[in-house]
């Protein structure tokens, strides 16, 4: 079965993933940003690479998300730079499954 890949974000920052046939979803207000996101899940998304700034307006959302089997949600920073908010996911993440910090 073949996935779909999706990005939300701002225009600067995830107009370069239209060059390598993702879905793009442009949005900075929370309404947009949720109803890009329940469209990607009903269309069956595989993965959806969401910024980090458009991921802080949602975060309840994206929390309910996380026990979904798909769409994988990947937090990635803006054209401005990191907020920390994905590196602190992918830490609980390990930290999850091996039960301790490493990284």
């Amino acid at each position: 079965m073949t996935y779909k890949i999706g990005v939300i974000g701002d225009k600067e920052s995830i107009m370069p993933f239209k060059l390598f046939g993702f879905s793009v979803f442009y949005g900075i207000s929370e309404t947009v940003i949720s109803e890009s996101l329940d469209q990607m899940i009903e269309e069956g998304y595989g993965v959806i690479y969401i910024t980090e700034a458009c991921a802080k307006q949602v975060s309840q959302k994206l929390e309910k998300t996380r026990t979904l089997v798909t769409p994988a949600i990947v937090l990635i920073p803006d054209h401005d730079g990191s907020l920390g908010i994905g590196l602190s996911a992918v830490q609980k993440n390990v930290e999850k499954a091996v039960g301790q910090n490493i990284l």
